[in-house]
């Protein structure tokens, strides 16, 4: 029969070693429940994403194979980071030292390639709307999607270089059995910083800001030729204000993207270099929050978002040809 001190390890068989439990309060039941609903959210947003574009052959654009590869990052954050992080929080970790390697490891490539989707989305909106004569000939399908896997590849590599420590000793920094820690030294940590931080943020803000003058300048020369009452136009009239709409939406995304993205890479080059405790937690947790707010930032601003969520919730997604309807 167990005794108390045995029910409160995590594996009471191994007495010396085990992890206790931890003790049970409501910001963490709170932070509990928030984490399962937002992950959720998380899946069920980005996978109308998925299926919308997937499905619809009329959305198999540039911009939306981009939207694709976004909502795919973010899906798996929903549906595998964040119920990690529910382990971690909450209980003791069971899955053992490997998953735990596994798990920081696929939490570097999914958070890092949603990052250089982000990268890419602002670099083809940056091509859409400031050189829109070449933007068909240099941002096609086929560029975009080999742009996406190359996405893919150098985070699946950069993720190995950052953790190869935790990769070849695997719950090297756990101090007990039942916990999953992971150590970043000083070093690779201000090289991650650099690399998965300031140079996106900086190539985003500056796309954003050139994406603006333009849009900005549109409308002032809108403006100034506005008393030819022509077609030309009127057409000339909604194209500058749908790009000075799509410059605001961009600037609405680079602020939430700061906000979930400062305070976890300020914190992991504060010093406190291991991502443990509640602050930590918190902080990974706005991290991943940003994962469902993309596809609200991104799609539900799209028109054929819209439409083609009520395709798929009424089911007409399973009629022969759906592939090709052209109000999707």
């Amino acid at each position: 029969m167990q005794t108390q001190d045995e029910a409160e390890l995590c594996f009471p068989q191994l007495r010396n070693t085990s992890c206790r439990k931890p003790t049970a309060q409501s910001n963490a039941v709170l932070l509990n429940i928030l984490l399962v609903s937002v992950s959720v959210l998380t899946v069920f947003l980005n996978l109308l994403i998925i299926i919308s574009v997937s499905h619809f052959r009329q959305l198999h654009t540039p911009t939306n194979i981009l939207l694709l590869s976004l909502a795919v990052s973010d899906f798996l954050v929903g549906l595998l980071l964040m119920q990690g992080e529910i382990l971690r929080i909450t209980g003791c970790w069971i899955l053992g030292d490997v998953m735990c390697s596994l798990y920081h490891f696929l939490s570097y490539i999914i958070a890092g390639t949603s990052i250089g989707d982000m990268v890419l989305i602002s670099a083809e909106r940056y091509f859409a709307i400031c050189d829109p004569l070449h933007y068909p000939t240099r941002v096609t399908v086929p560029r975009v999607k080999l742009c996406v896997c190359l996405c893919w590849f150098y985070y699946f590599f950069y993720s190995i270089l950052v953790l190869r420590d935790d990769l070849v000793l695997p719950g090297r920094y756990n101090s007990c059995k039942g916990e999953c820690v992971i150590v970043i030294d000083y070093i690779t940590g201000a090289v991650d910083l650099v690399f998965n931080f300031i140079v996106p943020i900086t190539a985003i803000i500056v796309l954003h800001m050139k994406v603006f003058v333009v849009a900005v300048s549109h409308v002032r020369a809108m403006h100034s030729h506005i008393t030819a009452v022509t077609v030309q136009c009127s057409v000339t009239v909604m194209t500058k204000k749908s790009e000075l709409k799509a410059a605001r939406t961009l600037g609405v995304l680079v602020v939430v993207f700061i906000m979930c993205y400062c305070p976890y890479y300020c914190l992991s080059f504060s010093g406190d270099n291991a991502l443990t405790g509640s602050l930590a937690a918190y902080v990974l947790d706005v991290f991943y929050f940003n994962s469902c707010l993309n596809p609200v930032i991104y799609a539900l601003f799209y028109p054929w978002f819209r439409k083609s969520v009520k395709l798929i919730v009424t089911l007409q997604i399973l009629q022969p040809g759906s592939c090709d309807y052209t109000e999707a």
